[in-house]
């Protein structure tokens, strides 16, 4: 039995990434993993970075539904009226993760929280870099 679907938009400050019919969507906030499939109650949640999974609708066979995989940012996500929006920071199509400028940011980053001063708003910063990185550089290296 096919679920049902509904439309989820997913934006970052350069503009829209994805927009289309879901059946589920799966992310992580920092209280855990996350899946929200159709007539999903009411939610907001901040988002962690981590892989983005959206499985498309439209697939006759449930086990085998197309999955648009994303490396995802910080950010947010609003479930009403039976719709998703996520807005986050970055999401990059898992295919297009650049790993040497991703390692690049990495080790840029860890050197700037050497130098940040403790409980500085820098240094908040570069942790939040670090582990979106390291996020990412997971992301693309299961075999995408």
């Amino acid at each position: 039995m096919a679920r049902s679907s509904y439309p989820a938009e997913v934006l970052t400050p350069e503009g829209q990434v994805y927009q289309g019919e879901v059946e589920m969507i799966s992310t992580r906030t920092a209280t855990g993993s996350l899946g929200v499939l159709a007539n999903h109650a009411p939610l907001m949640a901040m988002l962690e970075p981590t892989e983005l999974k959206l499985y498309k609708s439209g697939s006759e066979n449930p086990g085998s539904a197309e999955v648009d995989r994303f490396a995802q940012g910080e950010g947010y996500l609003q479930v009403v009226d039976n719709s998703a929006l996520l807005i986050v920071e970055d999401a990059l199509r898992v295919d297009e993760i650049d790993r040497p400028a991703l390692e690049s940011r990495l080790e840029e980053a860890r050197q700037g929280l050497e130098n940040a001063e403790e409980g500085s708003e820098e240094q908040d910063r570069r942790r939040r870099e670090i582990k979106r990185a390291e996020a990412f550089l997971a992301i693309g290296g299961e075999g995408s």
